[in-house]
C-alpha cells in the first residue's frame, strides 16, 4: 500500500492518499480540494473519502470529491456534527460547501476497499463519534492522538476523560505501528508509549 501524506484546506491538515493497485484511491480526510488535485496528478481515481471526524479542517473537500464520483464516508455518531455549527467552520471563519455522508460506519467495522481493509476504531474524545482507521501496519488517527500529544476535548461535544480511553486503546495495540495523525508529522505507537505525557 502506497501512502502519500497532502496538506489541505486552511489549517493544512494532514489528509492521506491510499492505493494498493496504484489506479484507484481511497483518502482519509480532506479538509481541501488538494486530495483530489493530488490524486489526478498521480493518475489516481479517487473513489472513498473516509472521514476520522467531522470538524471543517477535515472536511471541506468532501463536497469537490463526490463531485469527481468519490463516495465519503463517516462515523455514524459523527453524521450530525459535519453540517452542525459545532464543526466549528463559523467560529473560524470558514466557509465550506455542505455534501451528505453516502455511507455510515460504527466501530468494529471492517471495510474492504480496492485492495485495502480497513479496521474501524472507535475513539471518541476530540469529537463523540471520532474513529482511527487501521490498514496494515498503519494507523490513521485524525485529532486523537499525535506525535508527543492528544487532541483537544474543549470543542462542543469533546470530552477528556473519552480521550483518554481512546488514547489507551490505541497504545495497547500490540505492535510498532506507523501513526498518521490529522496534524504534525507521523510518529509510531512504540514512541508514544515511551514519550507521550498522556500514555
Amino acid at each position: 500500500m502506497q501512502i502519500f501524506t497532502v496538506p489541505a484546506g486552511p489549517l493544512r491538515a494532514n489528509a492521506y492518499l491510499l492505493t494498493e493497485n496504484g489506479k484507484d484511491a481511497v483518502i482519509i480526510d480532506c479538509g481541501g480540494a488538494e486530495p483530489l488535485y493530488e490524486a489526478q496528478r498521480r493518475g489516481l481515481t479517487p473513489r472513498y473519502v473516509l472521514l476520522t471526524h467531522g470538524h471543517f479542517d477535515h472536511i471541506g473537500g468532501c463536497a469537490a470529491l463526490q463531485e469527481a464520483g468519490a463516495q465519503v464516508g463517516c462515523a455514524e455518531a459523527e453524521r450530525q456534527l459535519l453540517a452542525s455549527s459545532a464543526n466549528l467552520a463559523s467560529d473560524m471563519g470558514v466557509r465550506i460547501r455542505s455534501f451528505r455522508p453516502d455511507f455510515t460506519f460504527r466501530g468494529g467495522d471492517m471495510l474492504d476497499l480496492y485492495g485495502m481493509r480497513f479496521s474501524v476504531i472507535a475513539t471518541p474524545g476530540h469529537t463523540p463519534g471520532g474513529v482511527t482507521f487501521r490498514a496494515g501496519d498503519a494507523l490513521f488517527t485524525g485529532d486523537t492522538l499525535f506525535r508527543e500529544s492528544v487532541g483537544r476535548t474543549d470543542f462542543p461535544g469533546g470530552s477528556s476523560a473519552q480521550l483518554r480511553d481512546s488514547v489507551r486503546r490505541l497504545l495497547a495495540i500490540e505492535g510498532d505501528l506507523t501513526v498518521y495523525p490529522g496534524h504534525d508529522e507521523p510518529t509510531t505507537l512504540e514512541h508514544e508509549r515511551k514519550y507521550n505525557p498522556f500514555a
